[in-house]
């Protein structure tokens, strides 16, 4: 069996971005629906607008940005942003006065 590692200008990273109205109970319904259909699509929340995930491949990347595309709720602004494993290593977040790498993609990322 031979193991495939994915390069980090291959694997992609997907954010999602959104501002969502939450005026009426109907609408913060539908921004927790939304909230919620990404975590079952296998996002993290960076902050409360703010998801990410991993993706091996491009491919991959595009099925999860139809799924996003597919649960956008009719008002509000979603904006979804792909960069490279790469490009995301650059990341630098802070939290309090501590720097905290961005975490590494998941082992799934493997093939086998």
């Amino acid at each position: 069996m031979t193991q495939e590692v994915f390069n980090a200008y291959r694997i992609m990273w997907l954010f999602v971005f959104f501002d969502l109205p939450v005026g009426t109970k109907e609408e913060r319904k539908r921004a927790t629906d939304f909230r919620k259909d990404l975590l079952t699509d296998g996002f993290d929340m960076m902050q409360f607008s703010v998801y990410n995930r991993a993706c091996p491949t491009k491919e991959n990347a595009e099925v999860h940005i139809k799924r996003v595309k597919a649960a956008v709720p009719p008002d509000g602004k979603v904006s979804i942003l792909t960069v490279t494993d790469k490009q995301f290593s650059l990341l630098i977040n802070y939290w309090g006065n501590k720097i905290q790498k961005p975490p590494e993609p998941p082992e799934q990322l493997l093939l086998f």
